[in-house]
């Protein structure tokens, strides 16, 4: 943590502008060794030139110095905003190292900014998150989070949890004497009630997780139901092969795509059939595997063929998991004349579309299922750390009521300590460096 940081802030590539980051006790005698600048005005932009460690002008760029604890980190930074370019940002960063700082590593700024309490857990994961936000309500979420909503809804249940262990906490001393049985029915209530709020939590965050990651659409059908040219009319481009072949798409294709305010993973399965060989039927293994992962799926039946055993295939995956995923009934190829029973799949209200014309309808259809999943203003868990504390928390809250009702209060504030223990960790857990690597190592270099 002493050491003096540097990096690229900004992507990869040719663009307008560049921002070079520094972070450190010697962030800024090494901006002036670079600038050859005697002094700084703090939170200030600066025009200055950049030199190398041969004296050789890189570029005249734009230097702002934000002096510890008040800047991102909590330490010393020192910001370059040069042209923009590959090789200028190149040349800016060797400079900085050239001047005595290390190249930093993937989320070390954003580490740094929690070890010294700019940021909690929560910010941290929100930034992370953001920069990555797969649609525009996602966005929001996260900018709320970065406001610290998330850390106020934390505390909010602690503080509940804190309080019904005061209440076995200051009775353990007098054991031999029972609790009033009233005070027992406060603390049930009171545990009820956490318990519910964060049962709530857990199933709307766990539910919406397509709104954070991405919704992921695949698209099943038996061969030759027009899956490929659907996927092709969705990207708007010929992206899968087209034939009368049936088994022309082996495996699953995947691609992404906006659709209204959202970014969606689509993928086009292998037809579901009877597989003619070995590289078939992995192909359509992987069809079901997809099925069982994605958000939305969108069943192709095609209405110029009579129900037959592989659309029954297909009618089968569907009510098997019509209570766990979204499903989109689609009969294709109106602009034939049509054979297709429509009758069997009437529960899934079935879709007539011509893949070939317009998918305008398709598109709406999708538009409305994935913009139900914003939920008014309700907090929100956004990574898979987040959920597990949770559930560890109501695990712990459940093992507290059995001996709170027998009056073992030993029993009953241990587990209440674990429940504390395990919510507080989703903000900050301090005991866990391990944990905290691993977290930040996810993060982009230069953030």
């Amino acid at each position: 943590m002493n050491s003096t940081i540097t990096a690229i802030a900004t992507a990869y590539g040719v663009g307008s502008i560049a921002i070079i980051r520094l972070s450190g006790e010697e962030a800024l005698s090494i901006a002036k060794t670079v600038t050859k600048r005697d002094a700084f005005t703090v939170r200030y932009a600066h025009l200055t030139p950049l030199y190398n460690a041969n004296d050789e002008l890189i570029d005249e760029a734009i230097s702002i110095y934000f002096e510890g604890p008040k800047s991102f980190t909590g330490e010393d930074v020192v910001e370059f905003q040069c042209h923009g370019g590959v090789v200028v940002a190149q040349e800016i960063l060797q400079a900085t190292l050239d001047a005595g700082a290390r190249l930093a590593e993937p989320g070390e700024y954003s580490k740094r900014a929690f070890m010294n309490g700019r940021i909690d857990l929560t910010e941290a994961e929100a930034i992370a998150q953001l920069i990555e936000a797969k649609s525009e309500d996602a966005a929001k979420i996260l900018a709320k989070q970065m406001k610290g909503s998330l850390r106020e809804y934390v505390e909010e249940v602690r503080d509940q949890l804190l309080h019904a262990l005061a209440y076995s906490e200051v009775t353990i001393d007098y054991a031999e004497e029972d609790l009033p049985q009233d005070l027992i029915e406060q603390i049930q209530a009171r545990l009820a009630d956490i318990s519910i709020n964060l049962n709530r939590t857990l199933q709307a965050s766990e539910s919406r997780q397509g709104l954070m990651q991405g919704f992921k659409v695949s698209l099943i059908g038996k061969p030759n139901v027009g899956k490929s040219s659907l996927l092709n009319s969705l990207l708007n481009y010929n992206r899968a092969i087209v034939s009368e072949i049936a088994g022309t798409t082996r495996d699953t294709i995947e691609e992404q795509v906006k659709i209204g305010s959202h970014i969606i993973r689509i993928i086009d399965t292998a037809g579901i059939r009877e597989a003619g060989d070995e590289i078939e039927r992995i192909g359509i293994e992987r069809s079901i595997e997809a099925v069982e992962e994605s958000d939305i799926v969108i069943a192709i039946f095609d209405g110029s063929r009579a129900l037959d055993a592989e659309d029954r295939k297909i009618i089968e995956l569907m009510n098997a998991h019509k209570e766990d995923r979204e499903f989109i009934c689609v009969v294709n190829k109106q602009d034939l004349a049509q054979k297709l029973d429509k009758s069997v799949i009437d529960e899934f209200s079935p879709m007539e579309i011509s893949a070939k014309e317009s998918d305008t309808r398709l598109i709406d259809s999708l538009k409305i299922i994935m913009d139900k999943q914003n939920i008014s203003d309700e907090i929100m868990l956004i990574s898979s750390r987040q959920i597990e504390a949770v559930k560890s928390t109501l695990s712990e809250i459940g093992e507290a009521i059995e001996p709170l009702g027998d009056q073992d209060l030993e029993i009953f504030s241990f587990h209440m300590n674990q429940a504390i223990h395990a919510m507080a960790s989703i903000t900050r857990p301090f005991d866990n460096e391990e944990m905290l690597d691993k977290m930040f190592g996810s993060f982009c270099l230069g953030k």
